[in-house]
């Protein structure tokens, strides 16, 4: 058996929470995303948002961060269990990338994926493509951040 085949529909993995400090939120937008609502807690309450948040791509980052940790975390299991090393290849894209809500100083975020679908490659023999959808919820269960992508898997 491959990981391919061990992929189900409807699967769905817990990626991991982080928690948002300012000081993080502060560091990471003076290095990427220099917009005041994420630099000035002060110049942040005056802002549409309401106060210092995350930029998205800060959210972004630490949920890719999450999924590479739980996906080594998977494969070294797998391959513990007698498994054979699965051929993991990139993403061709991400689709309905959304921040529905802010990201506050102090919000955690608990991240978690389903897989969506799954297809043999039209292009690539012995290739697959993995479907999945991304959501962050607060502790209040509010979704803060969302998309779907896909990714390549070998399936041989």
């Amino acid at each position: 058996m491959t990981l391919w085949d061990a992929i189900e529909i409807g699967e769905v993995a817990d990626l991991g929470e982080h928690h948002f400090t300012e000081e993080e939120i502060v560091r990471f937008a003076e290095k990427f995303d220099p917009q005041p609502f994420h630099l000035n807690a002060e110049k942040a309450k005056a802002s549409v948002l309401g106060g210092l948040c995350a930029s998205g791509w800060h959210t972004a980052a630490v949920c890719m961060r999450l999924n590479v940790d739980h996906q080594t975390s998977r494969i070294a299991a797998w391959m513990t269990a007698g498994n054979p090393a699965p051929r993991i290849g990139p993403s061709p894209g991400v689709t309905n990338l959304r921040w529905p809500r802010p990201v506050f100083a102090g919000d955690s975020v608990s991240f978690r994926q389903t897989v969506t679908g799954k297809r043999l490659s039209a292009s690539r023999p012995g290739w697959g493509v993995v479907e999945f959808s991304t959501l962050g919820l607060n502790r209040a269960d509010t979704p803060v951040f969302s998309f779907a992508a896909a990714a390549f898997i070998g399936t041989d």
